[in-house]
């Protein structure tokens, strides 16, 4: 790895080299804010940067016309992908810090292509809408873009600095429940009350979440509950949001959650119906040794990454999907001190910051020095790949790559 110190030079000058063009991208990003599968003029300035960078740009991969991936290289072995996320939330903007991880991975990109060549192996920018929606990478991974890759890294701003994330899998859980209406006072008998039956589920999934392991539990919310007082309602409807610590712990969550819906409409003669909505999210596996490098070389701009809180979990990413597939890095670099929180005004604010910006370049100048390590060092990409095959044996999965 000593033998790489000159390239972590090359690459770490070029990122400076654009730092006020990756800090207009990001501004741009940031003062135009575009919701999940909306990001037409996001996806179209982060594609313009690449294929004026020298990359062959793909524009909507996975049947999602703001998804694209920017390829440099023929194709060949090791491949390392940056992962560039660019949607914003509903009202906060880029309170989550996106338009940072585009800019950051979009200058990591471009600066490994700059001083590499086809012969050292292939750079892809992936770009993924969605990660506040239904989450772009799990398309992707189902359309096999990560099928040829050896390292997929990204960074996310935070409120404090760590190696790694400890993201949860998740699912939405529709829950709905069919009746029968009555006047309440005048025939309640006729009745089957489904707005009781749903808030019936809701007080056993409360009694029932205490026995849950740590880093499962259930949030919900009454979507329907009827239409009139006067009228007992024949249809209700909820939505949970299930995580869980492990994708298998997840599917143990929605069967408490059916059983439970099961039960109350048993108990008060109600018909259900629980689906899942959509195919969610799952945990994300941390590539020790990529993420042990890139804490490695983030400390060169003076950033020192720690562990997260083994009480601390932090929500879901699609990112867990693509390390089920390819190991894969997601640590946090803090944009504001740890009293604050993302999906806030405030957060949003911090990613358009000075701070901001510096996290960012530090993030682009790290990424591109462990793209370094990958593509020149086979001990890296080898210790990647153990580690992943172990996880994968571990979690009894099938283990490919």
């Amino acid at each position: 790895m000593e033998s790489n110190e000159a390239l972590y030079g090359e690459v770490e000058r070029e990122v400076e080299g654009r730092a006020d063009r990756l800090w207009e991208v990001a501004s741009r990003l940031h003062a135009h804010p575009e919701l999940a599968h909306a990001e037409h003029e996001s996806a179209a300035l982060l594609t313009g940067e690449l294929r004026a960078g020298g990359f062959d740009v793909t524009e909507g991969v996975a049947g999602m016309p703001t998804a694209f991936v920017g390829r440099a290289g023929d194709g060949r072995r090791p491949a390392v992908a940056f992962l560039l996320e660019y949607d914003a939330l509903p009202e906060l903007g880029h309170a989550c810090g996106h338009n940072l991880i585009a800019a950051a991975g979009l200058g990591a990109a471009l600066a490994v292509r700059a001083v590499t060549g086809a012969e050292d192996g292939t750079v892809l920018a992936v770009g993924s809408p969605a990660e506040e929606g239904d989450g772009g990478k799990v398309a992707e991974v189902a359309a096999g873009v990560f099928d040829e890759v050896d390292a997929a890294l990204m960074i996310h701003p935070g409120v404090e600095d760590q190696v790694w994330a400890p993201l949860t899998a998740q699912v939405p859980v529709r829950v709905r429940f069919h009746g029968r209406p009555a006047h309440p006072t005048g025939n309640p008998g006729e009745g089957i009350d489904a707005l009781a039956a749903l808030i019936e589920t809701f007080n056993m999934l409360g009694a029932v979440e205490r026995r849950f392991p740590q880093g499962s539990h259930v949030q919900g919310i009454i979507t329907e509950g009827g239409t009139a007082t006067n009228i007992v309602p024949a249809f209700a409807e909820g939505l949970f949001g299930c995580r869980g610590l492990t994708t298998a712990a997840l599917d143990d969550v929605v069967a408490e959650v059916t059983r439970c819906a099961g039960a109350a409409a048993s108990a008060l003669g109600a018909r259900v119906e629980v689906e899942r909505v959509g195919t969610g999210y799952e945990h994300f596996r941390n590539s020790e040794p990529l993420s042990a490098r890139f804490a490695h070389h983030i400390a060169r701009s003076g950033i020192q990454l720690r562990d997260p809180d083994p009480h601390t979990l932090l929500g879901s990413s699609d990112i867990g999907d693509v390390s089920g597939v390819v190991p894969a890095i997601h640590p946090f670099v803090a944009i504001m001190d740890a009293d604050g929180s993302d999906h806030t005004a405030r957060f949003a604010r911090a990613a358009a910051s000075p701070r901001g910006r510096a996290a960012m370049l530090a993030s682009a100048k790290a990424l591109a020095c462990l793209a370094v390590d990958i593509l020149h060092d086979p001990g890296i990409t080898a210790a990647a790949w153990q580690s992943f095959h172990a996880q994968q044996v571990a979690a009894g999965r099938p283990s490919t790559g």
